[in-house]
């Protein structure tokens, strides 16, 4: 009985996690918006225990500000937080595109494709939100290839705090399309089996949220705690 209790207040933290991590960095919660426990275990028709577990992981991963007796808030974006993050999402994806280009699991390919296809008709359709969920399995995907899909976990940690400012960023077909050119080269780079290639581009890939931030950080700074 007792595990029965633990196992359904486990899923019920993930429901609420998966939901919230998903309106954060789909920026349907803004930062600095006030949320709730007890609102939000109201909607979920959750107790608050679920929900403070999915509280304390988001603010783990710096997406939420839990303050003891004052509101907590959807995390502010932090330029120091983003240049931590993307310094080791760089280091562990450089070194899973390299594993990828030497020795790849050929089984992905097919995958790897079809997400790509995909891509192509979500820009089409100027759809930013599809896109960048492709984006997300994209990346996954690349892990899976490379045998190392533990590394995800790590990427995808880091990735959540730049992902807010993809949704900012991501407001042109033209934005989109750079991203997709960059995943063509490296899919061709990495059935090629060229890893220094791959390498050029997925430095190329991540450098381009460089001036993307300074120009966020000046056009949107109240979103910003510094």
């Amino acid at each position: 009985m007792v595990a029965l209790g633990t196992l359904e207040r486990t899923t019920s933290s993930d429901v609420v996690f998966d939901e919230l991590f998903g309106q954060i960095t789909r920026l349907e919660l803004l930062p600095g918006t006030k949320i709730s426990e007890t609102d939000v275990a109201k909607s979920f028709g959750f107790s608050r225990q679920p929900v403070r577990e999915a509280f304390t992981r988001l603010a783990n991963l710096n997406l939420l500000l839990v303050r003891p007796q004052r509101a907590t808030v959807v995390r502010p974006f932090s330029r120091q937080l983003i240049a931590n993050a993307r310094f080791v999402r760089a280091a562990v994806e450089l070194e899973v595109i390299r594993a990828a280009a030497l020795d790849r699991d050929k089984s992905v390919d097919a995958a790897l494709k079809a997400n790509l296809r995909k891509q192509a008709e979500a820009i089409s359709a100027e759809d930013v939100s599809l896109f960048h969920d492709l984006d997300y399995q994209f990346h996954k995907l690349l892990c899976a290839s490379a045998k190392q899909e533990f590394a995800f976990e790590i990427i995808a940690e880091n990735k959540a705090q730049v992902d807010r400012l993809c949704m900012l960023a991501l407001t042109s077909k033209k934005a989109m399309d750079e991203l997709y050119v960059d995943h063509q080269s490296l899919l061709k780079n990495l059935f090629d089996g060229d890893a220094k290639a791959a390498d050029q581009v997925l430095r190329t890939h991540l450098e381009r949220l460089t001036p993307t931030i300074q120009a966020i950080y000046t056009t949107h700074n109240a979103y910003f705690d510094e």
